[in-house]
């Protein structure tokens, strides 16, 4: 349940100053005296509420990842595009992005953003690797697939063009992965191997 009444108003404005923050200054340059300051709120609100900048980034990210609902229909072909498109949009999103552009960067020399971009992660994949369990229970894969190594290996191809190559994400990206990762499970390449 989320607060309300002033509470509701004081949480929406760090948000909004800490999104600021980042895009701004990237997670580096971020500070909790800076975002308190920016939203016209007591530096020690922000503390005592969050504990510190890893606390407050990971409430922050809680707030704005989108959570979309799966029909998981199947078959797996297409619930695994879904998911795709998900994070096509997510790419996409003028909020979305900035955020995980400043924390992904941070990511590779800050610990405590590491810990934030993990959490965030493992949320995904424990909210969509249910979708390739349900295909295995369907008989239509292998009933050791490895759900996680799925949902890893649809979203690598995103991830690599905006954060390595610079490619561009195309509209027809979804599909053409999703085809690729359901060969690669029907040939058995991603099954447990523990």
């Amino acid at each position: 349940m989320r607060p309300g009444g002033r509470t509701s108003r004081t949480r929406a404005a760090v948000f909004d100053a800490a999104m600021a923050e980042l895009a701004e200054k990237g997670f580096a340059g971020t500070g909790m005296e800076k975002i308190a300051a920016r939203a016209g709120v007591a530096t020690s609100t922000v503390y005592r509420r969050w504990g510190g900048l890893t606390g407050l980034l990971q409430d922050l990210v809680d707030e704005i990842t989108l959570d979309v609902q799966l029909t998981d229909a199947g078959p797996l072909a297409a619930d695994l595009a879904q998911i795709a498109r998900v994070i096509l949009l997510l790419n996409r999103h003028p909020v979305h992005r900035p955020w995980m552009d400043a924390v992904v960067t941070a990511a590779v020399h800050d610990p405590a953003a590491r810990q934030v971009l993990t959490r965030t992660i493992r949320r995904r994949i424990d909210g969509t690797a249910p979708i390739v369990a349900r295909a295995a229970q369907r008989g239509e894969i292998p009933a050791d697939t490895d759900g996680d190594e799925v949902i890893r290996m649809l979203a690598a191809p995103f991830y690599y063009r905006m954060y390595i190559s610079g490619e561009p994400i195309t509209d027809d990206l979804p599909d053409r992965v999703a085809a690729a990762v359901v060969a690669a499970v029907q040939a058995g390449t991603l099954r447990r191997t523990h």
